[in-house]
Order: structure tokens, then sequence, then C-alpha cells
């Protein structure tokens, strides 16, 4: 097992060392981006000149291109002395030591793991952000759905968890689908802005190569679709291998979409109970009980809320990690990788779940109407009914506080009370006035201040 560093040591590495700095366990999920990178260094090093013979060159392309191809197989690290290479990078550069022989040893010139790492790290986000959005794009998709076939359904909108006034149920899933496209844009700046893929920093301070020769816009061009990150040279390489701004950046946004889905899981949670009986949950998207015979538990909702736990978990372990440590790179900066992996997983994990257990609520339409038979759902439309009369605000809200307390002293609908029990509270209200402003559907339509589809 080689190692990428060693020659000023005398003694070995005390077996306990070599257990608790090991990272090859997670960061063997950047074997792809790791090749891709020695590939894009590699033409660097040729384009340096004398650094490289041309059949050295063709030697170690040809040897990292089947290591790329073998990154792509399940079957990837299987072997039995994966586990005890110190990092990816390492095991990668024993793979092409086997394959190309002692001409490996080149690739590293003018190289660190320093900077090897953040542009692995770097890349693996340049490509996964992608995969997040596309999964916010298919999830948005099935929210403008519901949208669609529910603009004309009404629930009870609520304000600290009780009645407030009545919502249309396509309305409420554009809230989703607002707070969803913030994070889209959130993630897609993030994407454009400040994943920068530098190379040329080294250790910190930069290389003896040329700064014109890491000009590799050209390089492998067609994996960077419409958008291509690689720079030409470190704005400053001791920033570029100290800078985890990127990973807080996406993890604090991961963290906030994780948020929302978190609240959308409590509401149908919510719904799904005896209590709201709003929704029924398809059976295949949830769980029994090991005791109890008639449950029918939410687990993946449960789970979908749970998360945001770990999520804000990994945003505060990196930036507590970060906050007090020297320039330039530390080997704290390795404790980035795990949490940045499990965020990104558990998104995209979250977001194809409920792209599918969506589409398959069914929303109860009888209880669902009973919540709306609330009166007092409709209090502030009576306010708003006086307003328009001629009554000041402040006193329209206190006649109808006190016409809700009487009702619900006296336990009597407003509907049903008669003209005298009305006018004591105003002359303008009677069971004609009271029985169009007691509607769902005429509640909403009178909100103008919105635009809805």
């Amino acid at each position: 097992m080689s190692k990428l560093w060693g020659g000023r040591f005398s003694k070995k590495t005390n077996p306990l060392v070599e257990e608790f700095t090991r990272s090859i366990q997670f960061d063997k999920k950047l074997a792809w981006y790791d090749c891709m990178g020695s590939l894009i260094h590699l033409n660097i090093l040729k384009r340096a000149g004398g650094l490289l013979t041309s059949k050295e060159y063709a030697k170690l392309k040809a040897g990292l291109e089947e290591i790329l191809n073998l990154t792509k197989k399940p079957s990837f690290g299987a072997n039995e002395s994966f586990k005890d290479f110190e990092d990816i990078h390492s095991y990668i550069q024993d793979l092409l030591e086997k394959k190309v022989g002692k001409v490996a040893l080149k690739l590293h010139t003018s190289r660190s793991r320093n900077d090897q790492v953040v542009f692995d790290t770097k890349y693996y986000c340049f490509r996964n952000i992608p995969n997040t959005l596309d999964l916010i794009k298919k999830f948005i998709g099935e929210l403008n759905i519901l949208v669609k076939n529910n603009k004309n359904m009404f629930i009870p909108g609520y304000t600290h968890l009780q009645h407030a006034m009545p919502i249309s149920l396509g309305y409420y899933f554009e809230a989703y689908i607002a707070m969803l496209t913030r994070d889209k844009l959130r993630l897609n700046n993030i994407w454009q802005e400040k994943l920068d893929l530098r190379m040329g920093a080294g250790a910190f301070a930069g290389t003896s190569i040329a700064s014109s020769k890491y000009k590799v816009f050209n390089f492998y061009k067609e994996l960077f679709s419409d958008y291509n990150p690689l720079k030409e040279w470190p704005y400053n390489s001791i920033d570029t291998v100290s800078d985890r701004d990127f990973v807080i950046e996406i993890l604090s946004a991961l963290a906030i979409t994780g948020m929302h889905l978190s609240r959308l899981a409590e509401d149908l949670i919510l719904w799904s109970t005896k209590e709201f009986d709003f929704i029924d949950i398809d059976e295949a998207f949830c769980t029994g009980s090991s005791l109890m015979p008639q449950k029918k538990n939410p687990d993946v909702l449960e789970l979908i809320r749970g998360n945001t736990g770990k999520l804000y978990g990994n945003l505060m372990s990196v930036l507590v990690m970060m906050k007090g440590l020297p320039l330039a790179y530390n080997r704290d900066m390795q404790l980035d990788k795990e949490p940045l992996f499990n965020s990104f997983e558990i998104i995209q994990s979250e977001l194809k779940i409920l792209a599918e257990l969506l589409p398959n609520i069914k929303f109860k339409k009888e209880s669902i109407e009973k919540q709306l038979d609330d009166e007092c759902l409709y209090a502030t439309d009576m306010a708003d009914y006086l307003v328009q009369k001629g009554v000041a605000f402040k006193d329209a809200h206190t006649i109808i506080g006190k016409l809700i307390s009487y009702k619900l002293k006296s336990k009597k609908d407003i509907k049903t009370m008669t003209e005298e029990e009305l006018n004591k509270f105003h002359p303008l209200l009677n069971y004609r006035v009271m029985k169009k402003i007691i509607d769902p559907e005429t509640s909403v339509k009178s909100k103008k201040s919105v635009k809805r589809r």
C-alpha cells in the first residue's frame, strides 16, 4: 500500500493513527471526480513542457481513463485491501502505479492533496447540485398538478394552528412552490457563482508551472454542459485550499430546503390524524404497528421531519469546525465530506419519495367541508362587510368580536340567529347577509390583493 508522503519519516505510522486519520470509507464517493481532476492535471503537465514525454503522457492518460471507467462500476473498491488505504487519492495513485508502473509517480508533479481535495469536492458539488435541482423541479411539477386539480377546493387556513380564514387547497400548495422556487434559486446561484474549479494552488503557495498553462477551458468541455466552472488559475492560492465557504453555503441551502419539506410533512401528518381527517395517505407510503393492529403510521413523513435535525447538524458541524482554523489547509477540513455527502443524499431521497407520495394522497372532502362550517372562519369577512358599508375597521372588529363571543357562549349558529339578535350588534347585520358571507368560495374570492391561477 503506497502513501503520497513518507520520505521524511523513519518510523512506521502507528496503526491507531492510520485508523484515526483514514477517510477512504467516505471520500470513496470522490473517486470519479479525482480521476477527472487527474486527467485535467495531466493536460496541464503536458502544456507545461519538459515534465512529461509524449509516451509518458499517453501511458498516464490511458491508465487514468481505465480507472475512470472502473469507478463507475458497483464493484469498485470491493477488494479487501481498499479499506486499508488512507484516502481515495492514495488508492487511485496505487491503482495507477499497478497499471502503468513508475511513470505514475510523475502525476503528482506540482500537485498537493490540499488542492486535489478541494477540486474533487467542488466538482462533486458541481454535478450534484443539478441533480438536486432536477428533483426539486420534478417535485414542483407534482405540486403544480395538485394546484391545478384542487384550485376550486377549499380548506380552513390556520394561524397559530387555529382556524383563521378559508383558503383554496391549490393556493396552499402554491406556498410550497414559492418556497421550493427560492430553494432552486439559492442552489443555482451557488452552482453558477461559487464553484470555480481552480488548479495550481499546490499546497497553498502556488506551483512552479506558469499560470498561463492552467488555462484549461477546452479540456473535457463536454463534462460541464452549458456552464464551465474551470478557471484559469487560483485567484488566491491560500484561499483556494483553505476555503470551505461553498460547502457551508450548500449545507445551508440544503438545510433550508429540508426545513421546507419538513413543514409540508408536518402539515400532512396533522391532516392525516383523526382529529383533522383531511387526507388519506396511500398505504404504500405508511407502516404499521408491531403491537396495535389498527395502526397506519405516516413514517415516511415523520422521517422527513426528523431528518431536518441531521441537516441542521451537518451545517453546524462544518461551521464550528471552520471557525478557528488558521490559514491555510488543516486536517480538520477532512471532516466536511461526510456532512456534505449526507445532506445531498437526504434531500435527494426526500424529494424522490415525496414526488411519489403526493400524487397518491386522497383528500376527504366531507371531513374538510365539516371544518369549513365553522362560522368563526368568516369573522374577518363579516368585519370587511361592515367596513365596506362605512363602519371604521376598529369598530367593525369589536362588533364582530362580540358577535363571535355571543355565538360561542350561546352555542348558536350565526346563520340561525334572528334578525333581532343580529341587530343588537349592528343594524346592518341580518340573516341574508350572514348566509352570503359564510361561504368558503365567497370568502376566498373576496381577497383581491393576490393573483390566483
